[in-house]
Formats: C-alpha cells, structure tokens, sequence
C-alpha cells in the first residue's frame, strides 16, 4: 500500500519539508485555498513527486475528518506535515485560537487514531510561545490535555483575558508544544512519533511583506539584534524537519525545537529584551 504524507499549509516550509522526505511517496497537499494547494501541486510534480491536492479547513473538525478520508483512500497515512495558521497581523484573537490553537489540537486527535506504525508527524510553531512567561502547572495541563472541543472554553482562553491578537498567538503557539508532548503518549501506542519545530523569522513571501510593512522595523531590529544576524530559510526548517521524520530521529518524539538563530536568546537575555524582563 501506497505510503502517504500529508501537508497541512502548502506554503514553503511545508513544501521544503515535503520535498526532503517525500520520494517514493504520495504527497496529499492540503490547503484553506484551492488555488494554493494546486499552486505547490505544481511545484513538486514539476520536480518528480506524485501529487494529489485537498481543501482543508483545521478550524472544522469535519473538514479534517473528510481530508483524513482522503488520505486513507489513497493508501496509509505514514507522516503529516501540520504548517497551517493564521498571525497576528492577520487575524483577531478568537481566529487565531480557532485556527491555531483548536485546529492544531484537532489534527493531532483525529490524525492520532489512523498514522500508521513508524509515521510521525510535525508541528510547526513559531519562536513565539517561547516569549510568553512561565504557566502554572494547571495551565500548561489545560492546554496540553483538553478535549479540542472543550479547549476553548477555558477560562484562560477567554476575550476578557486575552489581551490581543499577539497574546492568542503566544498562548496558541505554547500550547502547541504542549498538545505535542502530551499527543506523543497517545501516538506512541501506535508506533508513531509527533514533535513541534518553533521557527523565527523565516524568508516567504508573506514574511518580505511583513518586513517591508508596518511593522517590517521592529522585525528588522529583531533580526539585526539577533546572535545569527539573519533571517532562516524554508529549507533550514525542512533540513531539520527531516531529521525528526526519518530513521535517524526514532528516539525523538513529544519535543520542541526553537530554531530561531538566537531571537528568544536576545529577548530573554540580550539587546532585545523588554525593560521589565531585563530588569
């Protein structure tokens, strides 16, 4: 039977990942939008993948139920790429816990009872839930093991709250990690393996607009500011990716990675750290 991995978020990171860890196989590329998805179809036929393409919405767990059917049909599921969300600068804070927070936790459910023993899958996060302070061992509990259905229900997740858009992300994106490590027990009794990678600011083409736009200056300074000095790329990621996907990461399951050419080491501990967090 046909091995099959999924890509959730047809952008570069995912494409990047796809490509290292992809031949021999069928790639299903999944995306809110059509066009993206036959867009990378394109792409990575053009380069000698055999490719299929679906529309997927992870805010609706019967979206991703219909793409999981999908998959099976065209044979087992072996490894998912989960590169979908939403930013702060592009969504209020109840999307982007929807989106980023529920999907994510909704991917990791329903792909957790049908991966096939030895497939694993990625996360990508973002450096971000690494800027939020310490929770209390109830909150990380909460946003490790709720139900999805019941997740954002919690108190803690509330408008009254969440301060904004970058807040949600921040308690989103830790809660990623979090679904990660506590999903690894759950996909471990299958023989599968999940991790998250948390990446800085990579090159995209939605990443130049954002450093070109109206809060391209503070990413700059960020960047400059940072111990690598640089923006990372799509195939960085993808490099790591296929590490944690291939033979030689089998011992590596319910981890977070930060790779972020040191922005969070600065933010905590150097030139970019908040005056409070300084002091």
């Amino acid at each position: 039977m046909k091995d099959i991995i999924v890509v959730i978020g047809t952008g570069s990171i995912g494409q990047a990942i796809a490509r290292r860890v992809s031949a021999g196989k069928h790639v299903l590329l999944a995306d809110l939008k059509q066009e993206n998805a036959e867009a990378a179809a394109k792409v990575l036929s053009e380069a000698g993948f055999e490719v299929s393409t679906c529309i997927v919405d992870v805010s609706s767990r019967t979206s991703v139920q219909a793409l999981i059917q999908t998959a099976t049909q065209l044979g087992q599921i072996g490894g998912v790429i989960h590169a979908a969300g939403v930013s702060p600068s592009q969504a209020s804070p109840e999307v982007i816990l929807k989106v980023d927070l529920y999907g994510t936790a909704v991917i990791l459910e329903e792909f957790g009872q049908v991966i096939r023993s030895g497939g694993s899958c990625i996360v990508i996060s973002s450096q971000s839930g690494h800027r939020l302070p310490a929770l209390t061992q109830d909150e990380d509990r909460i946003l490790a093991t709720t139900p999805a259905e019941e997740l954002l229900q919690q108190p803690m997740l509330q408008p009254d709250v969440i301060r904004d858009s970058l807040h949600a992300y921040q308690i989103s994106k830790r809660g990623n990690s979090l679904r990660v490590m506590a999903e690894a027990v759950r996909w471990g009794k299958r023989g599968a393996r999940v991790n998250t990678i948390s990446p800085g600011i990579i090159i995209t083409p939605l990443t130049k607009d954002e450093l070109t736009g109206p809060r391209g200056e503070g990413y700059r300074n960020m960047l400059k500011l940072s111990p690598a000095g640089r923006a990372g790329t799509p195939d960085e990621v993808a490099a790591l990716g296929a590490l944690l996907m291939g033979p030689e990461g089998t011992f590596i399951t319910g981890s977070d990675f930060l790779m972020d050419g040191g922005v969070t080491a600065a933010y905590w501990f150097g030139e970019l750290a908040p005056i409070s967090v300084s002091k």
